[in-house]
């Protein structure tokens, strides 16, 4: 079960607030709904190359709010904000609605499971060994704070004949606690041999009840905590010099 659960959906409403936020009757329901799709793939596709992590996006009355969450905001707004006027322009052409577009950067961009899943995806087109990218990036989310990590790649790993799936995991991963603030995040990278499918688990530490995960930012990027992910860093180079 917890192979076949989503763990941000499963903690929706727990820890974990609605990425869209929006009231419509029954007849607008479904287009809204398609609606959000469409405007994640455009701006995702658009913003590809800066980093975006999630696009929220909110409904009141006749406005629409878009929230770009990427780890490097300067991409997106441009030259005396002239990037994100464009964007906002081709968004409003593209549904045929006046948006108000919002520009957040990532608090942490090697905690983000979204933004490492795409980093080790991004590693794999340019054919380095996916035991290598894993590796990296477990360790450098493991330096940022991080209290526990898990990476899955799939498909034809290695140029094989037959795919299969291969995983490593460093620290604590409670995908059933519901008061865990567990990121994921999935990539995808287009190989000469095939997609290969990148899974990523990033365990940030268990909330306080009524605590959200939003809310709970500052804590995460606090400075003990980067001292703390250091140092684990350090013990484990160590011991792995000593083996």
């Amino acid at each position: 079960m917890g192979q076949k659960t989503h763990p941000t959906g499963f903690r929706v409403g727990v820890i974990k607030p609605w990425v869209s936020s929006w009231y419509a009757k029954i007849k607008e329901y479904g287009q809204f709904v398609a609606e959000d799709a469409k405007i994640r793939k455009f701006v995702k596709k658009k913003l590809y190359t800066a980093g975006v992590s999630r696009i929220l996006i909110a409904r009141k009355a006749q406005n629409t709010t878009i929230t770009v969450v990427t780890a490097k905001p300067g991409i997106v707004v441009g030259r005396n904000g002239q990037g994100i006027e464009e964007l906002k322009k081709e968004i409003s052409s593209y549904i045929n609605r006046q948006v108000i577009l919002n520009v957040v950067e990532v608090a942490r961009i090697n905690a983000d499971a979204q933004l490492v899943s795409e980093a080790i995806a991004q590693q794999l087109e340019k054919r380095v060994a996916f035991r290598r990218a894993m590796k990296q990036a477990m360790q450098r989310t493991m330096r940022s704070g991080a209290q526990g990590i898990k990476v899955m790649v799939s498909g034809r790993l290695g140029g094989a004949e037959i795919a299969r799936s291969e995983w490593a995991k460093e620290g604590r991963i409670p995908l059933q606690t519901l008061r865990a603030d567990v990121d994921y995040g999935f990539a995808e990278a287009d190989t000469m041999m095939g997609k290969i499918g990148v899974k990523v688990w990033v365990f940030k530490g268990n909330l306080m009840p009524g605590e959200k995960a939003d809310e709970n930012i500052k804590a995460k990027t606090s400075k003990d905590g980067e001292k703390l992910g250091a140092r684990r860093g350090k013990r484990r180079a160590a011991a792995e010099v000593e083996g």
